[in-house]
This record gives C-alpha cells, structure tokens and sequence, in this order.
C-alpha cells in the first residue's frame, strides 16, 4: 500500500498528469534545460519508477512562499571564460564545472535493482579539483526538516527511493548532509545572496531538486544495457566497452569508477549557463577525473 500512498502524494503535487492510466502520463520538469544533448526518455520498468517518474517528473514546483533566483541575463558558459566574472550569482565559480555522480551498491545492495542511485552534485573547477565545506554556516543537519518545510514531499520520497546511503555508513539524513555541506555549499549560484526575497535554506531545496532533475535524464542502466552490458555474477567486461557505451548514449565522455574490480560509481560533466537553479546544463567531456577500473574483466555485479 505504501506504493499507491507515494503515487498518490504525486498526483495531489502536480508531479504526475494521468492520461490514459498509470501506464501514460505527462511530466515536464520546471526549470531545467539541456543543451545540444540528445536521449531516449527511459522505459518504465517498476512500479516505483511509474510512481516517481524517472522520466523528469517536477519533484518540487516552488509551491511553498519563497524568494527567486536573480535573473540571468545573456549569461556566460561556465568554464569558459578568460577573465574572472564578478557576478557569481549568475556564473558558477570557481566550481563551474558541475558532475552529477552515481552509485552502483551491491553489498549491501541499495536502491530498484534496475537503477543506479543518486551519489551527489559536484562543482569541479574545470581543472579536476574540487573546493569543499565552503560555508561553515551552513552546514545544515536538518535536511530532511528542511525539504518538508518547503512542501517538498514528492521530492524527500524520491530521494528516499534513489539517494540512499549505504546503511552501514549511516542514515540516508546524514548522506545528504554530507553532500549539501560539502558540495553544496561550493556551488557560488546558491550563496544566499544570489536570491530577490531570499527565505531561509530555500538554496537547499533547490540543490536536491536540480540533483535529482539531472538525474533522471542520467539513466546509466539502460546506457549500459542498451550495449549489452548487464548485471551479471558470472560475465566480464571492458572499460573501453563500457566507455563507449555512456560516450554514445549523451555524445560524451563520462567516467566511471570501480571498487575491488567492479562497477560501483558514474561521473557525468555539464558546464552551465547561467545558475544551477535556472541556468542550461550543457553536455561536456570529463576533466581531471580518471578511471578506477582495469582496462578489462570489470564486474558488474546485481543488486
């Protein structure tokens, strides 16, 4: 029953427009645009996928009294300018270089079993380093408190289905307080400065929103299926297979990453124009990240 509870807290959001049955429906994702990017919207293979709708469904449509994002006007590709901009409200930087990566948890096993999970949204800066904790004020550990305040349900049960942290490292809470706070925090379009009417932590909604949103258009289970690369306990594969195969699923590079010889992580690289919140995430190939995986019989083990 607790399935059709979460499908009906959908439906009362707005985040699902039935037409037809569960099996048609229409989502639109408030916000976010892909540039030069091409891709099939992922099959509905669970009841939980329908639920939520990997195919972009608006997890949080802003219903909730809160400030506005400045406005960007003729805003500049992340990464590629040649002289510092002043406005970081409307340019990200230095992190302008924004990965959005992935889990493959097989032991113990986390999330639909035909489903990467979320790892996080990083600001690279464009060289392969990262910053880290950038707001000591902000280091909120109340995330989940957070995102309810802001009537962000359908959102907070998305992530309860595909953030997941490994439980042996602790609660999916404490996960995503990690990830804000490091991450987060160093993503310079969500200072709190960079909001008309700013309304506290509303930056935060924002985060786990745009995560997931990419997320969903970032569907590495049927990249890597689509090639005939599957989970198995028993079949091998090679890194340069396994490259190819997210490379032709976007038209660039990605990197992934593995732990004892097996899959376990997925990079993906956008530059942005414009802020994390309203800008246009643009396809890019990887810097600074390298494969963990030997060049031959990597594991991809099931869930």
């Amino acid at each position: 029953m607790e399935i059709f509870q979460q499908l009906s807290d959908a439906l009362e959001e707005g985040a699902l427009k039935a037409s037809g049955g569960l099996s048609s429906f229409a989502a639109s994702v408030q916000n976010y645009s892909v540039e030069n990017m091409s891709y099939k919207l992922p099959s509905i293979r669970s009841i939980a996928k329908l639920a939520f709708g990997s195919a972009q469904v608006a997890l949080y449509t802003n219903g909730v009294l809160g400030g506005a994002p400045d406005v960007c006007t003729n805003p500049q590709l992340s990464c590629h300018n040649t002289t510092a901009v002043a406005n970081t409200c409307c340019f990200n930087a230095p992190g302008g270089l924004l990965q959005q990566t992935q889990f493959w948890d097989t032991s113990p096993a986390t999330g639909p079993t035909d489903s990467w999970t979320v790892h996080g949204l990083w600001p690279n800066n464009c060289d392969g380093t990262y910053g880290q904790y950038c707001d000591e004020s902000r280091q909120y550990t109340n995330i989940t408190a957070i995102l309810k305040s802001y009537g962000a349900t359908t959102l907070l049960n998305y992530m309860n289905t595909y953030w997941l942290n490994d439980p042996d490292d602790g609660t999916n809470e404490s996960f995503w307080e990690h990830e804000w706070g490091k991450h987060g925090t160093c993503i310079s379009t969500l200072d709190t400065k960079c909001y008309t009417n700013y309304k506290p932590q509303e930056e935060v909604v924002d985060f786990f929103n745009k995560t997931t949103q990419l997320f969903q258009t970032l569907d590495t289970y049927t990249y890597l299926s689509a090639a005939g690369i599957v989970p198995s306990t028993s079949k091998t594969y090679t890194l340069s297979a396994i490259n190819a195969a997210l490379e032709k699923a976007r038209g660039v590079s990605a990197v992934v990453q593995c732990s004892n010889g097996a899959l376990d992580e997925a990079w993906y690289y956008f530059d942005v124009k414009g802020s994390v919140q309203t800008g246009t995430f643009v396809p890019t190939n990887q810097v600074g990240g390298s494969s963990s995986c030997p060049a031959t019989g990597v594991k991809y083990l099931p869930k």
